[in-house]
């Protein structure tokens, strides 16, 4: 232990090789101890350093030149009267010999140093002072002359008194200053090279604007050009001066603004919508219902309404009465598939001399498809309307708004809410897209939307339109469009003409009757199409030779075995099965229901008669299965049923299909004379179709799709059909040929509807 003078050293770490000059009295001590000094506290390793010199120092004062050795550990302290403190030092000097371990550490503190100077980028200087340095704790000493090091990172490598250690720690250190500088010359690079692009951005701009200048295409040229466009485009005031308004921002913020594209979109948008483009009508009733009847075979209804609509509007012009926006025709066109409602837009535009626009709205779920998004998004387009308005070039075409009952809703809006403005004539004078955000005259466009079934098209939209609905085909207007329209269409897409193949009218009732059963002609022409290419590949093979006179085997041949049979003469043959007739999305269809009954005891039953259904009934349809079996109880002696015949009984209903969901109480009538053929012993006639719903007096109350359910039955081959009395003026709307091929019995009770309907001979119950 060595006794030395304390010299504090308030935030200075002084590291052995280390030389300074302290303006300190030490009289004539040879060394003194350097101990790092913060706020008062003392670290616990200090630097003894000897007294090279003392030197005069400006002012008349007296200092010492220091040459730093080694360390030092400071232990107890004294105080002399003259007020100097001298401690009791343990002297460290860093040993000479060392391990593998230091040498490995010293060549990677090196390495460090090196990639750390090459990236600060030094001048040599002090790689060369880092190389002269042989002894390892010298070598890991330099870090303390770096000043980004911390003072207290300084004091823990002085106090690290291990030279191993002190070089892992000093290798730590340096590497934490490398990555530093890394990420700084990182940093720095990027930005010199953000502001080279803006510099070098800069130039070619003004480069650009030069060149444009002198083309004449500078930004005032492309402001002028859009002013020219504006005025052009015939736009109504309040349009006009939205587009002026958007112009003069582009003018104020340049070419160069980021918002400028933005607005450049917009008026491209604004000014594509043809405000002033009008198709020149044709108002000519009679050549309208030329057009139509030669492109669609039936659908009357839809003909008058066209022709009606071009005959007042003809009317109020040759009489000069001013022109009602209110008075846009809105037209709905409901019914099964492959009834051609959708092929009917196209015709009603080229009989009236419009454009003609088809917007499909299957499985749409954003309000912003109808009104556009606010300009606000990203991306942000018009909607739909405007869109179609764009591409027909005018502002009065045909607008079809295809598939109207499958629009969705979700979080992103309803789109039949939006659709309420643009189908209602006292409002789409004025529809206002989110995107345009202004006024949009809409009244001059005639839309017709299509739907399979209204009840999914919600009430206040279904409202405002002006409903036709399409019931489907009979068979001979289905031969009829087979021979004028299917036919000549296969023909022609399988490559063959009219000379090379024929059929018979006959034949092609042999393909509508046995192979489709459809409200409208889809699968009828699929079948013709399936039917000519077999024909075209024996004609392109040389196996057969043209012309082809197509006979019942080729028909089998090429479509299959017979796929419908009229099979109600054989469902109906035993008591307690009833032909009834339904509507569904495809059309009208005819339905059987069977009834059957056991003991209790068969299976496990308990007490009165129980009910069992099957067939995927709703609870409408399964309330009026509960109705029929009251109502057959409650009036047992009427109906000729032995008073035990309910006794320890259960009863079961199915309706076939069993996969297809069913509802409605228009089975009513059919499950009452189910369950009274099954009771009673008496089959139901076979050529007997019904429909109607029941009440638990008897009394039969009206039903829908009377039409439908009609033509159903008469391609079923029903000739008979009893129907609710309070549906007798639905018969209107049936084609004359049907009502004069069926006879219709009209009911009020259910005993009247029994009294056509079951047989007068009963035979032996199988219940």
């Amino acid at each position: 232990m060595t006794r030395l003078l304390l010299v504090p050293m308030d935030d200075i770490v002084v590291f052995p090789g280390m030389t300074l000059t302290l303006a300190v009295e030490t009289g004539d001590e040879e060394r003194v101890l350097l101990v790092p000094r913060h706020e008062q506290e003392f670290a616990s390793v200090g630097t003894v350093a000897e007294v090279a010199n003392r030197v005069p120092l400006p002012g008349s004062a007296r200092g010492i030149a220091l040459t730093a050795l080694h360390r030092g550990i400071a232990g107890a302290a004294q105080t002399l009267p003259d007020g100097r403190l001298y401690v009791e030092v343990d002297e460290r000097p860093d040993p000479a010999p060392v391990d593998g371990r230091t040498r490995d550490l010293e060549r990677e503190y090196r390495a460090v140093v090196e990639e750390l100077l090459e990236v600060r980028g030094d001048d040599g200087r002090v790689a060369a002072f880092v190389r002269s340095i042989t002894e390892p704790g010298a070598l890991a000493d330099t870090s303390g002359y770096s000043p980004d090091l911390a003072y207290n990172q300084k004091v823990e490598l002085l106090q690290t008194v291990d030279v191993t250690e002190r070089l892992e720690l000093a290798i730590r250190f340096q590497r934490e200053r490398l990555a530093e500088m890394q990420v700084r010359k990182r940093i720095r690079e990027d930005v010199e090279s953000g502001a080279e692009k803006q510099q070098r951005d800069y130039f070619l701009r003004k480069q650009m604007d030069s060149i444009r200048k002198e083309l004449g295409e500078d930004d005032a040229s492309i402001v002028d050009e859009y002013r020219t466009k504006i005025a052009e485009a015939g736009m109504p005031e309040h349009a006009r001066e939205q587009a002026e308004k958007e112009l003069g921002r582009l003018e104020r913020m340049g070419e160069q603004s980021g918002e400028s594209s933005m607005i450049r979109t917009y008026l491209d948008w604004l000014i594509s919508v043809p405000w002033s483009g009008r198709s020149d009508e044709r108002l000519e009733p009679q050549h309208a219902r030329e057009v139509l009847d030669a492109d669609h075979a039936g659908l009357e209804d839809v003909k008058d309404r066209i022709t009606e609509y071009i005959a007042v509007k003809k009317l109020r012009l040759q009489r000069g009465i001013t022109e009602d926006k209110r008075s846009g025709a809105i037209l709905t066109l409901i019914g099964p598939p492959g009834t051609g409602k959708t092929s009917i837009g196209e015709s009603i535009a080229r009989a009236t001399g419009r454009e003609f626009v088809r917007m499909s709205l299957g499985g749409v779920r954003d309000e912003a498809e109808i009104r556009g998004h606010r300009r606000t998004y990203i991306g942000a387009l018009p909607g739909r309307l405007v869109r179609a308005l764009r591409d027909a070039g005018t502002m009065n075409p045909v607008i079809m708004l295809d598939e109207v009952d499958k629009v969705g809703a979700d979080w992103r809006g309803d789109p039949s809410a939006a659709l309420l403005e643009v189908l209602d004539p006292a409002q789409n004078h004025s529809f206002r897209d989110h995107y345009l955000d202004i006024e949009l005259d809409l009244s001059s466009v005639m839309f017709i939307a299509t739907a399979n079934v209204a009840d999914t098209i919600p009430g206040p939209l279904l409202d405002r339109m002006e409903v036709i609905r399409f019931d489907g085909y009979t068979t001979t207007e289905k031969v009829a469009i087979a021979r004028g329209y299917l036919w000549p269409r296969q023909l022609e897409r399988n490559g063959l003409r009219p000379e090379e193949v024929s059929v018979s009218d006959e034949l092609l009732n042999t393909i509508t009757t046995e192979y489709t059963r459809e409200a409208g002609v889809r699968q009828l022409e699929r079948d013709l199409g399936t039917l000519l290419r077999k024909l075209a590949t024996g004609i392109a093979s040389g196996s057969r030779q043209a012309p082809v006179t197509v006979d019942l085997e080729q028909i089998r041949d090429a479509l299959g075995r017979q796929r419908h049979f009229q099979e109600s003469a054989i469902r109906t043959a035993v008591p307690g099965v009833a032909t009834g007739l339904a509507v569904t999305g495809a059309g009208g269809d005819v339905l059987f229901v069977e009834a059957t009954a056991m003991r209790n005891g068969a299976n496990g039953g308990a007490g009165g008669a129980g009910l069992i259904l099957t067939g995927q009934l709703g609870d409408v349809m399964k309330e009026s299965a509960q109705i029929a079996l009251s109502y057959v109880r409650g009036h047992a002696e009427d109906l000729g049923i032995e008073p035990n015949a309910f006794a320890e009984r259960s009863f079961h209903v199915h309706v076939p299909a069993g996969a297809i969901p069913k509802d409605g109480p228009s089975a009513g009538v059919t499950m009452v004379t189910a369950l009274a053929s099954l009771l009673s012993g008496r089959p139901v006639r076979h050529t007997v179709g019904m429909t109607g719903e029941v009440t638990l007096q008897g009394r039969v109350l009206p039903i829908g799709g009377v039409k439908q359910k009609v033509l159903a039955a008469h391609a079923a081959g029903l000739t008979d059909l009893v129907l609710p009395e309070r549906n007798r003026g639905d018969l209107d709307e049936v084609p004359e040929e049907v009502r004069h091929a069926m006879r219709f019995h009209f009911a009020m009770t259910i005993d009247e509807v029994l009294g056509v309907a079951l047989e007068r001979a009963a035979v032996p119950s199988a219940a």
